[in-house]
């Protein structure tokens, strides 16, 4: 049975691999200050093409956006994030474990627009509530759609022009960065919010992201903050190596590029299929609407998540693939679904 359920179910990109192998019994400095990480944040520094950024390696997104968002954030202020967005959905109260609430609005298309954070500031407009003081958004969503640099730009401007901080998660950074219908670059990133971070986790490493602080105010005691909250690896060079890695000749963008490559081939066959789409999804992400009949024939040789009900008769499924998604896999799955849905219309 092969997994559609998400993009993290293989190991490592060989080349991760051999490279670890290849350091194994090199001794390093520890706490993320070793050769390996140290070279990995002047990649990322170059990719970004920005020397006056922090570059901090972290184990997983969770852990990457509690420690991001609260080291933002005073006792009363809150986060208002998309009511999709990860920090809302998929965290366990993380979030609001460290003490801030998190204000989620809708958003169709699981992006957060000015307008929508202008109504959130205005319904929270004195001390009796909490007060909104970061917008989480991610890239791509969680519903596979991506920002445009015009959105986030205008997205960021109104940020700035209210004092609020803008922060990217980018568990999936990679593939809306190579998707066909992205023009946003890592610099343009950088010059629009003030914290982000690009995910390793979900793009060909073992684990691992990479979190880029921006903004000098927030620069400050960060490691500190790392230590407190357990997220200080004494091995960082494991974080390092990947990364030194993904960054050293553009395998990040290629490994994510693959997975784009694999999802658009599944998404043109299921729609050749007569099936539409929760989202729009552009990337790596895809989220079929199909009979609940059918969905329950395709779980008899492919493993996927069921989303959420889109009536009373189809289900809304998730199709992830990954950097070592194989082309086979993908076609299999198309075949199964043109067969099994033929014979359920007999």
């Amino acid at each position: 049975m092969y997994s559609f359920k998400n993009d993290y179910s293989e190991g490592a990109h060989p080349r991760i691999l051999e490279a670890m192998l290849h350091s194994n019994l090199t001794q390093n400095e520890g706490y993320g200050l070793d050769v390996h990480s140290l070279h990995a944040a002047e990649l990322i520094k170059g990719a970004v093409g920005r020397e006056d950024v922090d570059i901090h390696f972290l184990v997983g997104g969770t852990q990457t956006n509690l420690l991001a968002i609260s080291s933002c954030l005073r006792p009363f202020q809150a986060a208002v994030c998309a009511l999709t967005g990860h920090i809302n959905v998929h965290e366990t109260g993380a979030i609001e474990g460290t003490g801030h609430k998190v204000l989620a609005l809708p958003a169709a298309d699981g992006k957060l627009t000015p307008a929508l954070v202008e109504a959130c500031l205005l319904a929270h407009e004195d001390e009796h509530m909490v007060q909104p003081k970061l917008v989480y958004v991610s890239d791509s969503t969680e519903i596979g759609t991506i920002y445009s640099k015009a959105e986030l730009a205008a997205l960021s401007a109104f940020c700035r022009g209210h004092g609020l901080f803008l922060y990217l998660d980018g568990a999936r950074l990679g593939s809306a960065l190579t998707c066909a219908e992205n023009d946003l670059s890592l610099s343009d990133i950088a010059g629009l919010v003030d914290m982000f971070y690009i995910g390793g986790t979900k793009n060909g490493a073992l684990f691992g992201e990479a979190l880029v602080i921006v903004n000098p105010a927030l620069k400050e005691d960060f490691r500190f903050m790392i230590k407190n909250r357990g997220a200080m690896l004494a091995k960082g060079f494991v974080a390092g190596i990947q990364f030194e890695e993904l960054f050293s000749d553009g395998l990040f963008f290629s490994l994510a590029k693959h997975a784009n490559e694999m999802a658009a081939i599944l998404k043109e066959g299921v729609q050749e299929a007569g099936f539409s789409f929760r989202s729009d999804s552009p990337t790596n992400q895809l989220f079929p609407i199909l009979p609940d009949a059918l969905v329950e024939s395709l779980e008899q040789d492919f493993s996927f998540y069921r989303q959420e009900k889109a009536d009373a008769g189809h289900t809304v499924i998730r199709l992830v693939t990954s950097w070592a998604t194989p082309k086979e896999a993908v076609l299999s799955f198309l075949d199964s679904l043109n067969r099994r849905n033929a014979g359920l219309q007999k």
